[in-house]
C-alpha cells in the first residue's frame, strides 16, 4: 500500500486548517501520516492537533516562508510519497486512495499534479514538460515520490509566499531536468480557499515568479518572448472591452514578468 507524507505548512490559520485535518479524516486510504511546520509565535494550533487523535501528527517549527517550512519537514519525510496540501485547502475523500492506485499501476511515474476547483485548467491528462507545466500544476495538488526529493533537494527559499509564488514550478522544473516523469491528471481536483486580494496585485506578484523562473532556468528566448507577449496581449483585448480591471491586471503581469526576469 503506498504511504504519503502530507507537509503542511501553516500560520495565522486555525479554523481552515481544523478542515483540512478533518478532510484527511475521512480519507478513504489511511497509510499517511501529516507534518504539520507551524509558523505562529504561540500554541493556537494545540488543541486542533488534539481533537484529531485518529491522524498521524507530527508538529514542526519553522521561520515564516512556505518553502523554508517545507524544507524544515523534507529531510524527515520516509513514506514512498510526499504531497504538500495548504493549509486552507480541502482534500476530496478518495484522493489519497485515487492517487496511490496511480502510483501502483505505473512503478515508473515518478509525480502527479491535479488542479483547484477555479478557473479554467487543461481538461487532457498528459506528461508535464518544461514547455507545458506553467498552467498544470499548484502545490497543494502536487504528489511526487521520495526518491524525486531526495535528488531535487530544498525548494528555493527566494520563492515561497509570502514573499512570492512560483515555489512549486520551480521545484517540478528541476525534478523534471533530474529525468522525472510527472504527469497532470485534471480530475485530481483540491477544494480552496484562495479568499479575496486585488487582481492586479496578484498579477504583480505572480508575473515577479515568472520571469525570475524564465531567466533562473535559461529558457530560450522564444520561449520568453511569448511568456511576455501574453500579458500584453491580455491588455489590449481587455482595454478594447473596456474591462480596466482586467487591462491593470494583465499590464501588471507583464511589469511583473519583466521585473522578475531583471532580478
Amino acid at each position: 500500500m503506498t504511504s504519503f507524507d502530507l507537509i503542511v505548512a501553516t500560520v495565522g490559520r486555525v479554523g481552515p486548517l481544523e478542515n483540512l485535518l478533518a478532510s484527511l479524516e475521512r480519507q478513504t486510504h489511511r497509510a499517511f501520516r501529516v507534518l504539520i511546520v507551524d509558523q505562529n509565535d504561540d500554541e493556537a494550533l494545540a488543541p486542533v492537533i488534539a481533537r484529531h487523535p485518529s491522524l498521524a501528527i507530527e508538529r514542526l517549527r519553522s521561520a515564516r516562508g512556505l518553502s523554508k517550512a517545507r524544507n524544515v519537514a523534507l529531510p524527515l519525510v520516509d513514506r514512498e510519497v510526499v504531497a504538500f496540501p495548504d493549509d486552507d485547502c480541502v482534500y476530496p475523500d478518495d484522493l489519497l486512495e485515487r492517487v496511490a492506485t496511480r502510483f501502483e499501476a505505473d512503478p515508473g511515474l515518478d509525480g502527479l499534479t491535479g488542479r483547484d476547483d477555479r478557473g479554467r485548467w487543461p481538461g487532457t491528462r498528459l506528461q508535464l514538460t518544461r514547455t507545458n507545466l506553467w498552467n498544470r500544476a499548484i502545490s497543494f495538488a502536487i504528489f511526487v515520490r521520495t526518491s524525486v526529493t531526495r535528488r531535487v533537494g530544498a525548494f528555493d527559499e527566494r520563492l515561497g509566499l509570502p514573499v512570492a509564488s512560483g515555489e512549486e514550478i520551480d521545484y517540478l522544473i528541476r525534478a523534471l531536468d533530474a529525468g522525472a516523469r510527472i504527469e497532470y491528471d485534471p480530475s485530481l481536483v483540491v477544494h480552496h480557499d484562495a479568499g479575496k486580494r486585488p487582481l492586479a496585485e496578484l498579477g504583480a506578484r505572480d508575473g515577479r515568479s515568472i520571469g525570475y523562473l524564465l531567466r533562473k532556468h535559461r529558457y530560450p528566448a522564444p520561449t520568453v518572448a511569448r511568456m511576455l507577449g501574453r500579458p500584453l496581449g491580455g491588455t489590449l483585448v481587455a482595454a478594447a472591452r473596456s474591462d480596466r480591471t482586467r487591462a491593470r491586471f494583465h499590464l501588471e503581469t507583464f511589469r511583473g514578468r519583466v521585473r522578475g526576469y531583471r532580478e
